[in-house]
């Protein structure tokens, strides 16, 4: 039997479930860092994954609807020090050691590697920092991991287990730019000063057919938003039927671009100014499109300038031409993350006194987090939902969902992390804290408050798509976004809002293709008399 041992050093006093404390189990298991991956004390968090399959390797199948998981903070620990993992330990989907069926497992151990950051407001935070994974523990370079091991597990019975992490994750394999692909990586210098730490953005741009070819055309530009990836825009190598109309005649010619800006709390930091994140919306703004700006050549009008995404992409898309209505000229918002904060995965933080049940007189209902599209049935509640991230990580940093929403939409907390929106073991809402997210990102009541002065400026730019049965209830947000834009006038808003009547979260009315005309035809239209449309519709 092989043995590991991921070490690490503890954040161990007895942890408090959701229902009270439970008395340590028989079952424990000891991980420990080998001299051999590190010989200086270390901070992270410690995790210990159980699983039915070997294959992939433990660490890989970690996900929202994934394996047992177990997590514990740890700090300054010293190689060879062995953490404890055992029935005090928080876990999900199974809260505690003692409720695991015994049986035959495979187990992993890896650790997570924090940061420390000497932030310009004056606090001391510990986070993981992006290696250019995307925010991801499981394959983040430099992170530990040991060897799987296969074993039999009974809770019931006294047994201790050593795992030792051996192995260190390589860094990320950039790929190598193509007569199509480009990539830019740059060290901001507004967020290494927010942030006190080195921190880099980035974009990965996708050059039109014929761009070598027409050195005196300019282009116009579309700006996919969306999570951390180093792929090329609108999957460019993958889409056969985008890349046929990419390469083809007759077809509207773009520059297309993603952008690369992870943050500590996220593998995207919603492209936005924030307290907690930093000056993000600034960074991109300032630092990074002029770059873009300069070393293509792209039309530099707001005429020309379009956005798209789709859910952390579609709030992103909707955000930016909100919050810049001068500098882009339409945005097309797929599934949009929640546009009115009156349902948030389910929660709607002004009326529910709690984020994991509603209450109904004489009676309260577990919220529903996520639900299968095809037939409504629930597949995760609020309360399972926010167990999976706190197991991923504390003081909001698990990397999850919920976690950076707080991070982007709330205030710093006194210890420098966000201020939670509900407590995580409780789920009780903190009325100030959602009131401070209505006045900073609530996106519909910005419109509404601010109507009179940016409604002129985005006439005829803002498009929704949304499934009506979103697995994550983002149709929801978008109800109330459409109820306000429609009774718009002077100006009415103008744009549009499609819906798929059983669509699912990544329901798609057209194609990419389909899409990039639709753009163009937007951008025609909307150009100066004297813009020379046909140069770039070769």
């Amino acid at each position: 039997m092989i043995k590991y041992i991921l070490c690490c050093a503890l954040f161990l006093s007895p942890v408090t479930f959701f229902g009270g404390s439970r008395a340590m189990a028989s079952l424990k298991f000891e991980l420990s860092l080998s001299p051999i991956v590190s010989n200086t004390p270390l901070t992270g968090r410690m995790f210990l994954i159980i699983t039915r399959s070997e294959s992939p390797e433990p660490r890989l199948q970690v996900a929202r609807y994934g394996p047992q998981i177990l997590g514990i903070d740890v700090e300054q620990l010293t190689p060879g020090k062995a953490v404890v993992i055992d029935g005090r330990t928080l876990g999900y989907p199974i809260k505690t050691l003692e409720d695991l069926p015994a049986g035959e497992y495979y187990i992993q151990g890896v650790f997570n590697k924090y940061t420390r950051f000497n932030r310009s407001d004056g606090h001391v935070l510990w986070m993981h920092m992006d290696q250019w994974e995307g925010q991801n523990w499981r394959r983040s370079p430099g992170n530990f991991f040991s060897e799987v091991q296969k074993i039999t597990l009974d809770p019931k019975k006294k047994q201790t287990i050593q795992v030792q992490a051996t192995q260190v994750i390589p860094p990320i394999e950039i790929p190598e730019d193509t007569k199509w692909v480009k990539r830019i990586k740059i060290q901001s210098d507004m967020l290494t000063a927010f942030w006190g730490h080195p921190v880099f953005i980035g974009a990965t741009v996708l050059l039109p057919e014929g761009y070598d070819q027409h050195p005196d055309v300019y282009y116009p530009t579309v700006y996919e938003q969306g999570h951390f990836s180093l792929r090329s825009p609108f999957r460019f190598e993958r889409d056969e039927n985008l890349t046929t109309s990419w390469k083809g005649h007759n077809f509207p010619r773009f520059i297309a671009i993603t952008i690369q800006h992870p943050t500590p709390y996220f593998d995207d930091s919603y492209a936005v100014n924030t307290a907690n994140n930093g000056p993000y919306g600034d960074a991109i703004h300032q630092e990074l499109i002029p770059e873009i700006e300069r070393r293509f050549r792209v039309i530099r009008e707001p005429y020309a300038r379009v956005l798209t995404g789709g859910s952390t992409g579609g709030w992103e898309s909707f955000a930016l031409q909100v919050f810049y209505p001068d500098f882009y000229g339409g945005t097309w918002s797929f599934a949009p993350d929640p546009l009115d904060f009156r349902n948030v995965e389910g929660i709607n933080i002004y009326e529910d006194v709690n984020a994991f049940y509603k209450v109904h007189d004489w009676y309260t209902v577990p919220t529903a987090n996520t639900r299968f599209h095809t037939n409504g049935e629930v597949r995760l509640t609020s309360e399972q939902r926010n167990l999976m991230e706190l197991t991923h990580g504390t003081k909001g940093r698990s990397g999850q969902q919920l976690d950076i929403w707080s991070a982007v939409h709330g205030p710093v907390g006194d210890d420098g992390y966000f201020k939670p929106l509900f407590n995580k073991r409780t789920g009780e809402i903190d009325a100030e804290v959602a009131q401070y997210w209505k006045e900073n990102y609530d996106l519909r009541y910005h419109l509404e408050k601010n109507w009179a002065s940016i409604g002129p400026k985005l006439v005829g730019k803002l498009h929704i798509i949304s499934g009506q049965m979103d697995n994550y209830y983002l149709n929801v947000g978008v109800y109330h976004m459409e109820a306000f834009l429609e009774g718009t006038r002077d100006p009415y808003y103008a744009g549009s809002i499609t819906y798929g009547a059983r669509g699912s979260h990544g329901w798609r009315p057209y194609t990419r293709s389909q899409l990039l005309q639709i753009m163009a035809e937007h951008i025609t239209k909307q150009a100066p008399p004297d813009a020379k449309t046909q140069a770039w519709k070769y």
